[in-house]
């Protein structure tokens, strides 16, 4: 455990911050004396009512019927009931400014000019498009999707859905047929909303027959509306049922948009499990508890305001994409990108934070270490002074990456390795703006989420190993799984191992200070002689030997235990001799210990990684042991599961 801080923000930066002054609300209101982090977040967890009734409050929540009661049962999970009673709508808190101010800028990166929208117009063009589903017969409950890339037009057809009370589902371009037929196919949307083409590294690739593959084997047979990109106006004389954009949206000016009314609990989006081990689950998530969530987030632990503008490094398939376009709701402004990070090279984000003056950078562990392998060193090259926070999830942020941040980014960020999940579009562990920053640490537990490491027993543990779980609801928990009537679904997606205690399949430590680690997948943990590694302690270690490109780490069973298994993509012109294993070996004994070093050590062409970037360990588990992979259209590179087949040093 680290014992100096990498940071520590100053007194006027702590007493300029959301959180600070949430904390002296809260000490005004409830006569209570916080002073630090730790101890506003455990008087959250210990009175959730208060705590989310501030929320509502310190939120601005635009509603029009006021709630009866926070929560109906504080001790039930899952089926509490939140702000029995309200109505609202969630688009109409995402737009509730009209003025000039910029509210979207997007660039891809084939574009010369960056197109900006202000409030004012965002609202515009939310209300043009809103008429004109109506006028199509689009009403609340209707399914609504985005085969999209991370464009301004994917958020005005994701506000003009919800405006109605329609739910919204999106899959990114790069998806496959099947993937996103997984998906779209189990919810049945009434209209599908596609941009002709994308662009990444270089290229622009059509969308449109991958578009009418998926039409014509969905039942529903939506209206297709294709918004223009790549083309100014392409041929969709091949589609049926489809429409340009242009031709699709009111031409009037001036419209206000009828914020259909709903309850809390009303349907707001369709998110999806990586689908990994079958069809991907549909978990359906409510706009009152991803709104007041999500503002938790951005307002309290990103210290969002006004004058920020936030860029996160996403797709439309990511959960981080939903997350980052609440920021509309505090009237902030938001960066969007298309394209490949690397493309013209590996400085093409960092150039556009500093032309755009991002205050807020998002992205991912791997994309921070890519970055730093390549060479790249953003604050020499671009003026990254607005900078205030810098953001990474997607998997466990490596030490390096840490010292990287601070040495070649910005000396003065909060960076905030924050980690939850797509399950409650949000985040168990986040930034903590009033907090010091330790090497290789998330901050701490975010605000009113009751989250402990548990021991095999089921008890909490500080300083241990445990499995993440969460105690107590949360307003953004899932309200239903799709076409799952009982509930068998997802009861036992998340509370089939503790009783009335959601278990997220993570492996961490939490320590003294609140300080988080996280091991990697609980599911994925190697189990050694009955001793519990987490996968991602050796990746911290592997990845970053001049050698390993990337690597990827598995038990097998083997001789009635488990061995553990390490594969290694190795760099350009690297070849794993005998004395490179030896390094390997000893490298990981000294950094971890002699449990984690592996039975055998062996070279691979290729990683398989999620749509979503992230490793599969339990499918190349199975490959190793002959078992199937029943979804491999979930991956990103699913040939890569080919490599692991019948590999004869396994035998041995």
């Amino acid at each position: 455990m680290a014992n100096e801080p990498l940071w520590t923000p100053s007194e006027d930066r702590v007493r300029n911050t959301n959180m600070y002054a949430f904390m002296q609300r809260i000490n005004e209101n409830y006569g209570t004396d916080l002073k630090v982090y730790e101890e506003l977040r455990k008087w959250s967890v210990e009175n959730i009512p208060d705590f989310w009734k501030e929320m509502w409050e310190l939120a601005d929540i635009r509603h029009s019927v006021g709630y009866k009661e926070v929560i109906d049962d504080v001790t039930k999970m899952p089926g509490a009931k939140w702000f029995t009673g309200a109505k609202l709508n969630f688009a109409e808190n995402l737009l509730r400014y009209r003025d000039d101010r910029t509210a979207v800028i997007f660039r891809g990166e084939a574009m010369d000019e960056a197109i900006r929208y202000t409030y004012a117009e965002l609202y515009d063009e939310v209300a043009r498009l809103a008429k004109s589903l109506r006028a199509k017969g689009v009403t609340a409950g209707d399914r609504i999707v985005g085969f999209m890339p991370n464009m301004h037009t994917t958020i005005i057809a994701m506000l003009a859905a919800n405006s109605i009370g329609a739910i919204w589902s999106s899959c990114s371009p790069d998806f496959g047929t099947k993937g996103v037929l997984d998906r779209f196919g189990q919810i049945e949307p009434k209209v599908l909303f596609t941009a002709n083409g994308y662009s990444y590294n270089g290229r622009n690739f059509s969308s449109l027959d991958k578009v009418k593959t998926i039409f014509d084997r969905l039942t529903s047979q939506p209206r297709v509306v294709v918004v223009p990109y790549t083309e100014e106006r392409a041929d969709i004389s091949m589609l049926e049922n489809a429409v340009h954009y242009n031709d699709f949206i009111s031409d009037e000016k001036g419209l206000d948009i009828t914020f259909e009314q709903m309850p809390f609990d009303h349907p707001l989006y369709i998110m999806y499990s990586s689908g990994t081990t079958g069809l991907p689950k549909c978990m359906v998530q409510c706009a009152g508890g991803i709104l007041i969530h999500h503002i938790k987030e951005l307002m309290l632990h990103t210290d969002i305001k006004r004058e920020d503008n936030l860029f996160y490094f996403t797709t439309c398939g990511w959960m981080m994409w939903n997350w980052m376009v609440s920021t509309l709701a505090l009237g902030a402004t938001i960066t969007l990108f298309d394209g490949s990070p690397f493309h013209p090279g590996p400085e093409a984000l960092w150039k556009l934070a500093g032309d755009e003056k991002v205050t807020v950078f998002g992205t991912s562990a791997k994309y921070l270490a890519a970055v730093e392998a390549a060479g790249c060193k953003p604050k020499e090259e671009f003026d990254l002074s607005a900078l205030k926070a810098v953001l990474s999830t997607g998997s466990p942020l490596s030490e390096e990456s840490f010292d990287f941040v601070y040495r070649d980014v910005n000396s003065n960020v909060c960076l905030s390795s924050i980690s939850g999940g797509t399950d409650l579009n949000g985040c168990f562990f986040a930034g903590v703006p009033i907090s010091p920053v330790y090497k290789g640490e998330l901050q701490g537990r975010c605000l009113a989420m009751d989250v402990h490491a548990y021991d095999p027993a089921g008890n909490p543990v500080i300083g241990e190993k445990g499995e993440l779980v969460c105690a107590k609801p949360f307003p953004s928990m899932p309200i239903y799984f799709w076409n799952d009537p009982e509930g068998e679904k997802y009861h036992n997606a998340y509370f089939d191992v503790y009783d009335n205690v959601w278990r997220h399949g993570d492996f961490i430590e939490i320590n003294e200070r609140g300080g988080v680690v996280i091991y990697g997948r609980s599911d994925a943990t190697l189990n050694p002689q009955g001793v519990r590694i987490g996968t991602a302690e050796i990746y911290n270690v592997v990845e970053n030997m001049d050698e390993v490109a990337d690597s990827l780490v598995v038990g097998q069973e083997w001789d009635n235990d488990v061995r553990v298994i390490l594969f290694l993509k190795l760099n350009e012109g690297v070849e794993l001799t005998e004395e490179l294993v030896k390094k390997v070996r000893a490298t990981i004994r000294i950094e971890c210990s002699p449990r984690h070093v592996p039975a055998k050590v062996l070279p691979i062409a290729d990683i398989p990684y999620t749509i979503n970037m992230k490793k599969v360990e339990l499918a190349v588990r199975n490959v190793i042991h002959n078992r199937p992979v029943t979804n491999r259209d979930a991956l990103a590179n699913p040939e890569s599961l080919d490599l692991y087949k019948d590999i004869p040093e396994l035998q041995e």
